[in-house]
């Protein structure tokens, strides 16, 4: 048993060494390019959030703040959207199998 955790432990270890050797030798580069359309709406949603940004804010009723902070957190939500998706690293898809093993 000692043998598997520190087999599990050394390949952890490797995987994240590896993952962050290979980010450093690669060099910086947007993988998914926005279209047309895409980078219009994301125009839109900035402008829109800068606009909430310097309005005044001291006048407002306690619904129309909550309204603002709902609105914006479906702008950000919507700007995730477009922007891109969701990546996982070497060391966490290590963690995640490692524990579906131990839950399955």
């Amino acid at each position: 048993m000692k043998k598997f955790v520190y087999t599990l432990a050394l390949i952890f270890t490797l995987g994240v060494s590896f993952n962050s050797v290979q980010a450093a030798d690669k060099p910086a580069k947007n993988p998914t390019e926005l279209t047309a359309e895409q980078s219009l709406q994301l125009e839109k949603i900035k402008t829109r959030v800068e606009e909430i940004r310097d309005m005044d804010k001291s006048n407002l009723t306690k619904a129309e703040r909550k309204a603002l902070r709902s609105e914006l957190k479906d702008l950000k939500k919507q700007a995730r959207a477009v922007s891109g998706g969701v990546y996982l690293s070497v060391g966490a898809i290590i963690i995640i199998i490692l524990l579906l093993i131990l839950i399955l």
